[in-house]
């Protein structure tokens, strides 16, 4: 009779056994899965077109204008013989393309809400426009551009929203670009290398003057903070600087020091149109 139970006991133990279901291994399956996923992944990024200018698309651009499709199709490879022969950048993927490295800053224009109209600088200028349905807020905000090796760029951007201000006026600031002369123009200082401009500069804008001034080496920038961004990008390291008039309105001095810039290439076209001025006369009196 024992025996007969052990036996009973033995079979019911077998058939327990049988009945628990073996788990089934799926490690390896999602190892395999995962590694397939990862290969498919790097194949789509060598199929994928090349990108330039910190993640452009270049093949989904579709230039409208003929400068644009030239640089679309690779006959221009470089912004230098479009600034010099004084050609309109309509595209800004031009700018994207041709000047990958370059940068961008914000310059602060506006100021934070505050007790007796004190606040923080920001980058937002936020105006209100009165309505019989309520008040309108725009925010405006300009944004400098340049690649710090002569080549520098502002743009002004508003909108009923900061983002589109934002992306508008990044845009017009590489729309906008302009190349500018540099030099040692310092008496202080004969290096002959261009960490400065090479003389005297003013430019204004409403109330605002600002005077540039050449520095020797090693000075810095002693300019407005705002107008110092701008100076940096366009890779001016040294410079004086002389003020007047409402320069508390950041915008009226920073579009003054734009046009300072824009004056130190103005002298050297003047200058080319008085000699052929004069080679004219000269052929003149002599044919006479």
């Amino acid at each position: 009779m024992k025996q007969e139970k052990k036996i009973e006991k033995i079979e019911e133990k077998v058939e327990e056994t049988k009945e628990v279901a073996v788990p089934v291994v799926e490690e390896p399956v999602i190892e395999i899965e995962k590694a397939a996923a990862a290969v498919e992944v790097v194949e789509e990024e060598e199929s994928a077109p090349i990108k330039k200018a910190g993640g452009f698309d270049v093949s989904s651009w579709n230039p409208k204008t003929e400068l644009g499709k030239k640089v679309k199709a690779g006959e221009i490879v470089s912004i230098e013989p479009i600034l010099e022969h004084g050609k309109k950048i309509l595209e800004s993927e031009i700018v994207d393309i041709l000047l990958s490295s370059a940068g961008n800053e914000l310059l602060m224009i506006g100021q934070s809400k505050g007790k007796f109209g004190g606040g923080a600088r920001r980058v937002f200028k936020q105006t209100q426009k009165k309505t019989p349905e309520g008040n309108k807020p725009s925010f405006s905000c300009i944004v400098a551009f340049g690649n710090k090796n002569g080549i520098v760029g502002v743009g002004y951007g508003k909108s009923k929203d900061t983002v589109p201000a934002r992306e508008k006026a990044m845009r017009k600031s590489k729309i906008n670009i302009f190349k500018i002369r540099r030099g040692c123009g310092s008496w202080e200082c004969g290096c002959k290398t261009p960490h400065s401009i090479p003389f005297h500069v003013e430019g204004k804008c409403g109330s605002v003057r600002i005077e540039l001034i050449p520095a020797p080496k090693g000075k810095g920038l002693c300019v407005e903070q705002e107008c110092a961004k701008i100076l940096q990008l366009a890779g001016i390291k040294d410079v004086w600087s002389k003020t007047s008039g409402q320069t508390r309105s950041k915008i009226n001095i920073i579009y003054a020091c734009i046009d300072a810039l824009k004056k130190l290439n103005a002298v050297k076209v003047q200058h080319d149109q008085a000699e052929n001025v004069g080679m004219k006369e000269g052929i003149i009196a002599g044919a006479e």
